[in-house]
């Protein structure tokens, strides 16, 4: 297999041996990951480019987000390339460690369950502490109720940011192309802010994000609504819920899988959120049928666990139908 092919088509059994690896290991501290690299280019260009000059800043941030996201694909297929001019082996070895460090469902799953651990002891202050590797928000902010609304709103969005679009992407078109979703995903969340300083300089890195989960979020809450029928939940009201509520979310991706949650659950989502001080009030999700509780963090990580399982069967029988029919 060419260089090419291992950067641009990674084998299903290869992507397969990623995912095993991010459910063994998550994201070893030892194990220098791209998204440091990628935020420390990130942060490096907003030293050097913004200005504060609207125009000038909606210019230089477009620029910058391009020239990252470029680099970040190009470095992705040059290891893979150096690997293989190595070693036969070694560019699928490599391919494989690059597509590993862009799944995020060991680490998911593990934050969210650190926060519903905390919870369960009744212990609000670990759980404050534990509440930022999932969310923004200020954690003095939220009470019990906040506390578990906010991590299933966090394992919905990111069911699809940190699992299903990688997946999405390395089926698609590789570690290139799955390196190249990360970097977008991690432009947007650091400068892909609407507040004084990222209006303009992060809009177009932003608006990239918004393309690139255009597809990924709409499948990941077909996979939830799938996910809980196989939990014996409430898929109807999934699909219900999605229908009617995603798009009053501020994101045109975010609000689907988190309306498919919230429809599963039975619980209501948005509502009062706390970002730097500044209060923002989201609008409601859902249908509270129950009041939230703890175990609905435990029922959330069953979900995300089937949904991303759900997903991979989908795209590994969607690529052997399209290989079946592109052979004939």
């Amino acid at each position: 297999m060419g260089v090419m092919s291992f950067a641009w088509h990674l084998p299903t059994m290869a992507i397969a041996v990623a995912v095993g690896l991010d459910l063994l290991l998550g994201d070893p501290s030892w194990l220098p990951h791209p998204v440091r690299l990628i935020g420390a280019a990130i942060e490096l260009s907003e030293k050097r480019l913004w200005s504060g000059n609207a125009s000038r800043d909606l210019c230089h941030g477009a620029i910058a987000a391009v020239v990252i996201v470029l680099a970040a694909s190009t470095g992705t297929w040059f290891l893979i390339a150096l690997a293989e001019l190595l070693a036969p082996t070694l560019g699928a070895v490599v391919s494989v460690i690059l597509a590993w460090s862009t799944i995020a469902l060991r680490g998911l799953d593990g934050a969210a369950a650190a926060v519903e651990k905390a919870l369960g002891h009744d212990d609000l202050a670990d759980a404050r502490a534990a509440v930022p590797a999932l969310v923004g928000r200020d954690p003095q902010s939220l009470d019990r109720d906040g506390l578990v609304r906010a991590v299933i709103e966090s394992v919905a969005e990111n069911s699809s940011d940190g699992v299903l679009a990688p997946l999405l992407y390395l089926f698609i078109a590789g570690p290139a192309a799955a390196m190249a979703y990360k970097t977008i995903n991690t432009l947007d969340s650091m400068i892909g802010h609407t507040d004084v300083r990222y209006l303009y300089f992060g809009r177009r890195a932003a608006r990239m994000d918004d393309l690139a989960n255009l597809v990924p979020a709409r499948v990941s809450a077909g996979c939830l609504v799938v996910a809980a029928a196989i939990w014996g939940l409430r898929p109807l009201d999934a699909l219900r819920v999605c229908l009617a509520d995603a798009r009053r979310h501020p994101s045109p991706n975010a609000g689907f899988p988190e309306a498919a949650m919230a429809g599963a659950l039975g619980i209501q989502l948005g509502g009062v959120a706390v970002y730097g001080g500044e209060t923002e009030m989201r609008p409601l999700i859902g249908v509270a049928r129950q009041r939230i509780n703890v175990s609905d963090i435990a029922s959330a990580r069953r979900l995300l666990w089937t949904q991303s399982i759900v997903a991979f069967v989908l795209m590994v029988v969607t690529r052997m139908l399209l290989r079946s029919l592109w052979t004939r």
